[in-house]
Parts: C-alpha cells; sequence; structure tokens
C-alpha cells in the first residue's frame, strides 16, 4: 500500500521506511534528525489513516517557532491533492474574524480537520479546553502529534501535564523529534508517557529514574538533596524504544539533498515590537520629506530595524541599548532538537558575544568557540582545529560571515544557523559552503531565524532569491521593505 499510495511530494526511502514501521500504529516515535523530513511523514500518516476511515480529525502541537510552518508549509506542500481538509491554526485572540475561522473545525461534512497549536497554549485553560473540544467531536477517531516533544519532557511542566491529560482522547499518538535525549535519558519519560504509560514499563517519573540513573547525595546550602549522578541499563532502555520508535540520522540519508533550508519563527518582545514601531516611523518620515535617501542612508535604516529584531540598537553615539528578546532562547530550544556539530552565523558581534555566553553556560567552556574579527588570527586557527575534531568537546561554532565566511572549512557540522543575516550575497553564499564542501559526507541543513513581519523575512527571501541587497535595494520599492 505504501509504495502506491499517492503521495503528493515524493518520499525519500527513509521516509518511506518510517511510514512502513509507523503509519497503522496507535502509538509510534519518530526520532529522525533536522533535516529528513519528519514533518513529511507525519502529514502522509494523517493523510492514509483519513483514507482508510481510522480518524476524522488531527491535532498538531510545535513550539512557537515552529508551528506555523505546519500551516504554511507543511500541510499545503504536502497533503495529498485528493483529501479535502478544513486547517486552523490556533491564536489567542478572540477576533469575530479568528472565532469564525475555529468554527469550521466544527462543521458537519466529511473534510479532514486539522487544528494547529503551539506548545506554549497548553499552559492556559483557554488553550487546553479548545484542544479538549476539538478532540471530543471525533470520540477516539483522532491524531495527536507533537512536534520537537522535547518541550514536553519536563514531566512537572504545567504544559506536559496538560497535553498528557488529553492524549486519551486521540486514538493515535505520534511523537517527533530530532533528538529525544537533550540532557539526559531522563528526558525520555513524560515523551514516551504520552505515547502509552506502558511503553517504558512505568506509572511514575521516580520509577523511571529509579530504574535507569544512580542518584547521589549532595548538601546544598545546608539542605541534603538527591541528584542525577550517572545512568545505567541504558541498553535495556534502548531495546524499549526499538519496540516503538524509529531513529533515522542525516548521515544514514544517501538519497538526501546537498543542502535543505528551513526557518524557526522568533516572536518580537513588547519592548521590541515599541522600539521597532519607532524606529519605522522614523525611517519613513525620512523618506516622505520628499529628499532621495542615498544608498548608504537606505542601508543603515535597514541595518538599526534588523538590530532590533536581534534584540539590541546601536545608537548615533555609539552606545548600545539591549532590548529583552527571545531569539537566545528559540535558539537555545532549536540546538536542544539537534545532533551533531552546529555553525552558528550571527551578523553582530554583540549578538555573538550574548550567544557564547549563553552556550557556554549551558554546555561547558569547552563547547564553545567564536570565530570574528576581534578574535586573534592564532586563536582562530586553533578554534577551527578545535571544532573539526570529530569526537573533541567542542560542539558549536559561532562567529560572523564578515570573517568567517571566507576559506575556511568546517565540514564537521550538517547543521548550520543563521542567529541573523549579512546582507551580502556573495558572503550568505560563502558562509554556506564552510560546512558544505570536500569533505562533507552529509546533507546540511540551514535554519534561518527569522521575526515574523519585519525586515527579516525580506532579508531572508532576498538572500534565498540570489538577490545582493545591497546592490538592488534602490531599485525596490523602499517603504515596502521598510
Amino acid at each position: 500500500m505504501i509504495k502506491n499510495y499517492k503521495f503528493k511530494t515524493k518520499p525519500y526511502e527513509h521516509q518511506l521506511k518510517a511510514l512502513e514501521k509507523s503509519w497503522a500504529q496507535d502509538t509510534y516515535a519518530l526520532f529522525m534528525e533536522m533535516g529528513t523530513g519528519k514533518s513529511k511523514v507525519l502529514v502522509d500518516n494523517i493523510a492514509m489513516l483519513y483514507d482508510r476511515g481510522a480518524i476524522k480529525g488531527a491535532l498538531v502541537v510545535a513550539p512557537k517557532g515552529v508551528y506555523k510552518n505546519w500551516d504554511s508549509i507543511e500541510f499545503p506542500v504536502h497533503m495529498p491533492e485528493h483529501i479535502e481538509y478544513t486547517k486552523v491554526l490556533w491564536e489567542p485572540t478572540s477576533t469575530k474574524k479568528k472565532q469564525a475561522e475555529l468554527d469550521t473545525l466544527f462543521a458537519d461534512d466529511d473534510k479532514l480537520k486539522i487544528l494547529i497549536m503551539n506548545v506554549e497554549a497548553f499552559s492556559t485553560s483557554k488553550g487546553l479546553d479548545f484542544a479538549r473540544s476539538f478532540l471530543n467531536i471525533f470520540v477516539g477517531r483522532a491524531l495527536i502529534g507533537i512536534d520537537e516533544s522535547t518541550t514536553i519532557k519536563n514531566p512537572t511542566a504545567k504544559r506536559t501535564k496538560n497535553i498528557l491529560t488529553i492524549g486519551d482522547l486521540a486514538k493515535y499518538r505520534r511523537i517527533l523529534t530530532g533528538s529525544p535525549v537533550t540532557k539526559s535519558p531522563l528526558d525520555l519519560y513524560s515523551q514516551c508517557d504520552f505515547l502509552d504509560p506502558n511503553h517504558l514499563g512505568h506509572q511514575s517519573y521516580y520509577s523511571f529514574r529509579a530504574r535507569y540513573a544512580n542518584m547521589v547525595d549532595r548538601n546544598f546550602g545546608g539542605r541534603r538533596v538527591q541528584i542525577v549522578g550517572s545512568y545505567r541499563r541504558l541498553g535495556e532502555l534502548s531495546d524499549l524504544l526499538d519496540s516503538f520508535s524509529y531513529r533515522v540520522l542525516k548521515e544514514e540519508c544517501l538519497d538526501l539533498p546537498e543542502k535543505v533550508f528551513t526557518k524557526r519563527f522568533v516572536e518580537l518582545t513588547k519592548e521590541q515590537d515599541k522600539a521597532y514601531k519607532q524606529m519605522k516611523e522614523m525611517a519613513l518620515a525620512m523618506l516622505d520629506d520628499g529628499k532621495l535617501m542615498s544608498t548608504v542612508n537606505v542601508m543603515t535604516q535597514l541595518m538599526r530595524l534588523h538590530q532590533i529584531t536581534c534584540g539590541h540598537f546601536k545608537a548615533d553615539d555609539g552606545t548600545i541599548t539591549h532590548l529583552k528578546n527571545n531569539r537566545i532562547d528559540t535558539l537555545m530550544e532549536l540546538l536542544d532538537e539537534t545532533d551533531g556539530k552546529v555553525i552558528i552565523w550571527a551578523n553582530y558581534v554583540e549578538d555573538i558575544k550574548n550567544i557564547v555566553e549563553s552556550l557556554k553556560k549551558a554546555y561547558g567552556e569547552a563547547s564553545t568557540v567564536e570565530y570574528h574579527g576581534s578574535v586573534d588570527p592564532r586563536v582562530r586557527q586553533e578554534n577551527i582545529a578545535l571544532f573539526q575534531e570529530k569526537k573533541g568537546p567542542t560542539r558549536y561554532f559561532v562567529g560572523n560571515a564578515q570573517t568567517g565566511g571566507y576559506g575556511i572549512t568546517l565540514t564537521a557540522a550538517n547543521t548550520v544557523i543563521y542567529y541573523s543575516n549579512n546582507y551580502d550575497l556573495e558572503k550568505r553564499l560563502q558562509s554556506e559552503d564552510r560546512a558544505h564542501r570536500i569533505g562533507q559526507t552529509g546533507s546540511v541543513t540551514y535554519v534561518d531565524l527569522i521575526a515574523e513581519k519585519t525586515i527579516d523575512e525580506r532579508i531572508v527571501k532576498s538572500l534565498r532569491d540570489k538577490i545582493n541587497i545591497a546592490n538592488e535595494i534602490m531599485g525596490e520599492d523602499i517603504k515596502d521593505w521598510i
């Protein structure tokens, strides 16, 4: 049935294998590394179950930076043409237009109903209640898919507890993540508990921990507590996982394209939004005064808007104002889902400093090296060597494309993240090729962090379309850009 199915987009061999193993199972875990196409597998799985008459509705839950991709990319691109479906993106705002859209999910027709929610919505009673109401109309004939399921790894988190309460409302349950064990094997418990408490054979996190972790006593402030010292019986745990999961690494997928591009959305904070609007109004006022702005002036305005989306602002006197932002948190969540070594490019040294500090704090001093103009050339070469060591402790290379985008080899990485982009097309293409060059044996995934409805979107789109912004901006409608 699988190979003869009317797919909209042709699956790769590893995706076909994932479907063969999972599509008819009540519960299943797709542990597929970023860039291997786990989202398509879930879309096809939903379609096949609907065709079979096994489900009438599907709830897809994903992190804030990812869930809109399901609405704008994954379902439109991969849902088979013969399936009629109603798809709605959850938003907490209760406008009449949004309510009318949500109401279409309850229409009495034969269309497949799809609700897409961000995982953060399950920290609220409003989000939980709506998800429950949606699932209840299908009387068990539904599927729940948790994308980047490490977001529910914390058994004490409110959103984890709430998601676990609705699991039984869907006969079919799926979890998807590239790296199910982000910090410890204990991360698996809640993810697998959502699928089926019987999969791991433990009815509580604490009995699971007692089985697979060695606890040690420590004193903190005069208080004696137990913490995890080491892990045990990991072979046994691996065997348990094999019975209801499929693991895919990029290096095993010989038919993947050489380059895979994706994006992760970052929500502006109120502080950023206010500063962005003020700067935008100032830039538009300069355009409206009747004087032709030079390319230099235009690029300065774009740079200032771009800096605000990154969380800081450099004034004319050179002082830097830091703005509360979600960009670092989004990056850290993304890294939690990523296996192997990672290159992180950032356009501003201020961002590089923040990134390096956050990574070393989370993963240790040896985890991260930096590469930019302020780093001594001899140290830069040492940092490349540390990063290229296959079994070395250095996992993250953080730099800017102006300095690191040319002439160096960073083939130890299969993932490249653009925390922020340079406007120069040549620098973008050169920086992409630091990982994608002779010596690279696998596919490379490129992830752009994008603040929605800002200059970020235009910059990334132009670079992806091979447009050099600095050369082309004066020929564009500048107001549209700003």
